[in-house]
């Protein structure tokens, strides 16, 4: 019968004939007996982003007997929703109403200020819990590795993200805004995000939830053109079709797209998949077709601009005369090897300089390794894994951008978290983990805690912090006035 005995046997034949194939039901219909023969399900889930809610989500709607504790090293939860979605996207910061559902189940707690890998350790959690599921994210850079990297005036696109966001550690980043020119190394998203905070009227910006800090600096900034720098195609850009019309809808800003690097391209882009066909359609109408008179009219008015830099890859930060700040970048010319998606970039001799004082790098996000013994790729920057079952580490999972890198939106991530859940059920299922004996859960993490100086914060703490936010933001005329301080948030999650 294996680890799960003839109880589980059971259960697990009642799982085959319900499951009609689709979720893993555990227990459905047999709540009485599970609950009395069987033990509780205690999961650990490691970061508080939209991966740790999805995966709580799912586990906590087809585990009737699951406990999930969520851990989070800020007193805040949310991640990249809170720190990472643009600030005028409220739209998509919806989804934490249903985080907050998750948060408030009679089964589920959030344990905020607690640092795993330094606070407790992943061996301390595995003592205490069933199964650990890493989902702490991506919180590195890749960096460019180019002469100049370090001059004052050249970000990483998750620390500028980061400061405009209100994320406590780049609160003090007091970008420089003095020149005309930006500069942005990348084509997805974040680099669109970017470049339209830059750009955007401040009027809209008053009304997000932007840091007051970034408003006032971005209120007072000189930049009036951006650049967006990328080293392959206009068929191989990352960023999606909204973010694309946002950019050119833009008030007082008009884009400056080159007809040439469009020519050629209406014939290919018919037989495109459609996402990428509108996208480039799109791009195509923007570069090549005239605008009509009252778009016409309200380019030629703009006072800012954008543009989109197509086949080159930064070779250098060009030094100002003291050696201390940018002044400008130089760029290889490429051609493209290869059709589509898979294309590869290949530097030529040839090299261009662009003249600018703020060079943001949007190159990607990076993971790392949390704790030594946890697998870790280096090379890929991910959790080594099969479905979320971290290889070779029986009882250890992962979901998000640990488990995957660094890529899709947030419904990848609703996918991608129901889907380690799921291997975590059908291990239970299984017998391949082991359920049998009692955990002492955040009991036993509690003492530990204690012993160490380590206060968490509750949910119902971050909804003081919350509620702060929001009351500070009316009287702003904003949403909310994010708290920037980690020790100001403890201090009032514990009032």
């Amino acid at each position: 019968m294996g680890i799960l005995g003839p109880v589980g046997a059971l259960l697990a034949g009642i799982y085959r004939r319900t499951s009609g194939g689709g979720r893993s039901r555990i227990f459905s219909g047999v709540r009485g007996l599970s609950s009395i023969t069987y033990p509780k399900l205690k999961v650990c889930i490691i970061g508080s982003g939209p991966a740790g809610f999805y995966t709580a989500q799912h586990l906590l709607k087809y585990h009737e007997l699951a406990v999930v504790d969520i851990y989070e090293k800020l007193p805040v939860p949310f991640g990249l929703v809170r720190f990472g979605v643009a600030p005028d996207h409220p739209e998509v910061k919806n989804v934490i109403n249903a985080f907050t559902q998750t948060a408030h189940h009679d089964r589920c707690s959030f344990y905020g200020n607690v640092t795993v890998g330094k606070d407790v350790s992943i061996e301390e959690l595995k003592q205490a819990y069933h199964a650990l599921i890493l989902t702490y994210g991506a919180e590195a850079n890749r960096t460019l590795g180019i002469p100049g990297e370090n001059l004052l005036g050249v970000y990483s696109a998750r620390t500028f993200v980061g400061w405009y966001n209100g994320l406590p550690e780049n609160r003090n980043l007091d970008p420089e805004l003095s020149s005309e020119t930006a500069v942005i190394l990348g084509h997805g998203n974040v680099a669109l995000d970017v470049a339209r905070i830059l750009l955007s009227p401040i009027d809209l910006l008053k009304k997000t939830d932007i840091a007051a800090r970034a408003l006032e600096a971005i209120a007072a900034s000189k930049v009036k053109r951006v650049l967006l720098v990328g080293r392959r195609g206009p068929l191989q850009v990352a960023f999606t079709i909204k973010e694309l019309r946002e950019m050119i809808n833009l008030p007082d800003t008009r884009p400056l797209l080159h007809p040439s690097d469009f020519e050629g391209l209406k014939q290919i882009v018919k037989d495109l998949p459609r996402p990428r066909k509108r996208l480039s359609e799109l791009m195509i109408k923007a570069a090549l077709e005239k605008s009509p008179g009252k778009e016409a009219e309200r380019r030629a008015a703009a006072s800012k601009e954008w543009g989109l830099q197509f086949l080159r890859s930064p070779l250098e930060v060009i030094p100002s005369n003291d050696g201390k700040r940018v002044a400008g970048i130089r760029l290889s010319v490429n051609k493209l090897e290869g059709l589509g998606e898979s294309a590869k970039s290949v530097q030529t001799e040839d090299i261009e300089d662009l003249e600018c004082g703020l060079v943001l790098s949007s190159i990607g996000y990076k993971s790392h390794p949390i704790d030594p013994s946890v697998p870790f790729d280096e090379q890929q920057g991910i959790i080594p894994n099969n479905l979320g079952r971290v290889l070779h580490a029986p009882g250890l999972y992962c979901s998000g951008w640990v488990k995957r890198g660094p890529t899709g939106v947030i419904v990848t991530t609703m996918h991608d978290g129901f889907e380690t859940a799921e291997s975590v059920l059908e291990d239970v299922r299984l017998g391949l983990l082991d359920v049998s004996a009692s955990k002492g859960g955040y009991k036993a993490m509690e003492v530990l805690l204690k012993q160490r100086g380590i206060r968490p914060v509750s949910f119902s703490g971050w909804e003081k912090i919350n509620g702060v936010e929001v009351a500070n933001g009316e009287e702003a005329g904003k949403p909310r006035e994010k708290l920037l301080d980690v020790q100001e948030m403890i201090d009032v999650a514990n009032q």
